[in-house]
């Protein structure tokens, strides 16, 4: 048995017909690429979203900074969630405290008086 020849030129563009070096040209074209999947959403960020949402603070901006390293790390997607979920988590935590605050100093003066 002998080998066929290489077809000579450049190789073939997604699309084209490809010519068959013993029958000719097919007469369909070539599948291009296939699409590449979407990069994942880390969790972590989706889950400093959710508990900031609900309003655990603390856990939620602990999940922003994990995730936020994660995924300079991986190159997943959720960048966004994670920031969001640090905001909110933060002004949560801010207003938390400025209540805490309030209610202490009240009770406080309240006693004084």
């Amino acid at each position: 048995m002998t080998a066929t020849p290489p077809v000579p030129g450049p190789p073939p563009q997604p699309g084209t017909a490809v010519p068959h070096p013993v029958a000719g040209p097919v007469p369909y074209p070539v599948p291009g690429p296939w699409p590449q999947p979407a990069p994942r959403t880390d969790g972590l960020a989706v889950a400093s979203l959710v508990l900031a949402l609900c309003g655990f603070t603390v856990v939620a901006v602990a999940l922003g900074h994990l995730a936020l390293h994660r995924l300079r790390r991986t190159g997943e997607r959720g960048y966004g969630l994670a920031v969001t979920g640090l905001v909110l988590g933060y002004t949560t935590l801010a207003a938390l405290v400025v209540v805490v605050v309030a209610v202490a100093g009240t009770v406080w003066w309240g006693v004084q008086q």
